[in-house]
């Protein structure tokens, strides 16, 4: 893409009624557009990294047998009521709306209870079984709190799954496939060095749950982190928990975190109170197990910016940038010359199946290199009057203050 064509533009100021850094930089940089506290609109650049974040997220889900489908946002309260969730007294976070030929409807903060009911036309014997069934779905919660730009929103896109077992033990086979597809999923987005399986409350669901929870200062959670096997134990349930639960080790450190995922057992709690069975190879009644696994796409993308961002901007990992590579022009007195090598460049790279962005822009270096650094594609290239006489190329990587001059082909070399 011409960035001359990119309507989204830079601020050079800091956007002054955010206190998150990802929000602040974000908006900055024009990857995303606040529409209101907790609700964020995202942008071309913003939306290109969101769908390679759930691209991603999709194979991973795909490799585990996951099928992809998608569920209305609004919600009937009857299937809520059945479950017990639909009072506001059992649940505070609902939006709900009145309908005006009569009752009400809500907008969905999650999937188990309509999933579970649809189900009850494909699920009868044993032979249906196992399978699991994930979607991309906007989600809304009334937060009290909105504070932390994109990592706590009142509208949010989430993953999630649910498993569909005859047994706890088929069950267990399939939460060990999603605990490794997640793990899979923060390694390729460039954070799973700083994410760790974290030990919470099951709840109402089972003694214990699992999430995810990624290293950083931005966060709102505190976990005590095993040093010794990488899992943690969230604060919530320490003094119950006050070893780590893999290898028994009493010294745990104090980390502050943010959740970026969570599996849970489901067991039995939402088949049996909406019928959700099957018959198993005796003929006999049996109620499906369950388990359900979320992932924010958001909130993977806000916690890149908080850990990975420097003093000049973003940092994005290669697997989830916009683009692959930020082309620059630098317009000096043979000004056609540049200009003619930069599209010639821009060209060739687009029919190598390399995502560029071409600042083709007529404003001064300077600006464009602030620019650059702030969007944070990780290859920067210029074309300058000095990387045409050289017959060379400038090439710099977001991360590092080392400047390259390759030829073409050993550039190109670079991004296989």
């Amino acid at each position: 893409m011409r960035q001359s064509q990119l309507f989204t533009k830079t601020r050079k100021e800091v956007p002054s009624d955010e206190i998150a850094k990802n929000a602040k930089l974000l908006i900055q940089a024009g990857y995303v557009h606040k529409e209101m506290a907790g609700v964020y609109s995202f942008l071309p650049l913003g939306l290109r990294v969101m769908n390679k974040i759930i691209g991603i997220i999709r194979e991973e889900m795909n490799a585990v047998g996951g099928q992809e489908l998608h569920l209305t946002a609004l919600q009937d309260p009857n299937v809520w009521q059945k479950s017990g969730r639909w009072s506001d007294e059992a649940v505070d976070n609902w939006f709900k709306t009145k309908v005006k030929v009569g009752g009400e409807v809500g907008l969905a903060f999650t999937h188990e209870e309509p999933l579970t009911r649809i189900m009850k036309d494909h699920i009868r014997s044993y032979k249906d079984l196992p399978f699991s069934a994930y979607q991309f779905q906007t989600k809304f919660r009334n937060e009290t709190r909105a504070k932390s730009g994109i990592l706590r929103g009142r509208e949010f896109l989430m993953k999630d799954m649910y498993s569909f077992s005859r047994h706890e033990k088929e069950h267990e086979v399939f939460y060990k496939k999603a605990i490794d597809a997640y793990k899979k999923i923060f390694t390729r987005s460039g954070i799973g060095e700083e994410t760790y399986l974290t030990f919470s409350s099951g709840g109402s669901f089972s003694k214990y749950s699992h999430e995810f929870q990624t290293l950083t200062l931005a966060g709102e959670d505190t976990i005590h982190l095993c040093e010794k096997c990488s899992v943690a134990v969230n604060e919530e349930i320490i003094k119950d928990q006050s070893a780590c639960p893999e290898c028994g080790n009493k010294k745990l450190a104090k980390k502050t975190s943010v959740e970026i995922g969570n599996i849970f057992t489901l067991g039995t709690r939402f088949s049996e109170v909406l019928d959700l069975a099957y018959l198993d190879e005796k003929g006999e009644k049996q109620f499906v197990f369950m388990g359900s696994y979320g992932i924010g796409p958001g909130r993977i993308m806000g916690t890149i910016v908080e850990l990975l961002s420097d003093e000049k901007g973003i940092v994005w990992p290669a697997a989830i940038a916009p683009f692959q590579v930020h082309l620059i022009s630098i317009i000096g007195a043979n000004g056609e010359d540049v200009r003619k090598e930069g599209d010639g460049l821009y060209e060739r790279l687009m029919k190598k199946g390399i995502d560029v962005l071409y600042d083709d822009r007529d404003i001064r270096p300077g600006e464009k290199f602030a620019d650059s650094d702030l969007i944070g594609i990780p290859t920067r290239v210029v074309i300058s009057e000095k990387a045409i006489k050289s017959g060379r190329l400038e090439v710099k990587g977001r991360k590092t203050d080392t400047v390259q001059m390759l030829s073409e082909p050993d550039f190109l070399k670079t991004l296989s």
